[in-house]
């Protein structure tokens, strides 16, 4: 996952950034989304900005919810999720319509991106 953060902040322009991330189990991310969003369930990523200097943010991730999602290649779903995350501590917002395509679109490019830097 190390490896994946650093090509991601490399293809974001941000190589220099810190990110923190954790990957947990359902309960521990339920517990972080109801502490800090008011929000009584689990979910599959959280990202937490730090609001300025090197330090870019955190992302927490849930490790079952990817297995969930994709049992044959839970790898996959936690690189999509840390991709998802980090868009978020960039800034992208999927809630709000006019902007979910344009984050989409940066989802699928940077997924290509990791593959292929992976596969090359």
């Amino acid at each position: 996952m190390r490896r994946k953060a650093e090509a991601l902040l490399d293809a974001l322009g941000s190589a220099d950034s810190e990110l923190s991330v954790l990957i947990t189990a359902d309960e521990e991310i339920r517990d972080l989304n109801r502490r800090y969003r008011g929000l009584d369930r689990s979910t599959d990523v959280l990202s937490f900005p730090m609001g300025g200097g090197p330090m870019l943010g955190d992302v927490v991730i849930s490790a079952q919810t990817a297995l969930r999602r994709s049992p044959r290649r839970p790898e996959r779903e936690m690189t999509f999720l840390l991709v998802h995350g980090v868009l978020h501590l960039f800034g992208h917002d999927h809630h709000k319509t006019a902007q979910r395509r344009r984050m989409r679109a940066r989802e699928r490019e940077l997924m290509r991106r990791l593959d292929k830097d992976r596969s090359g």
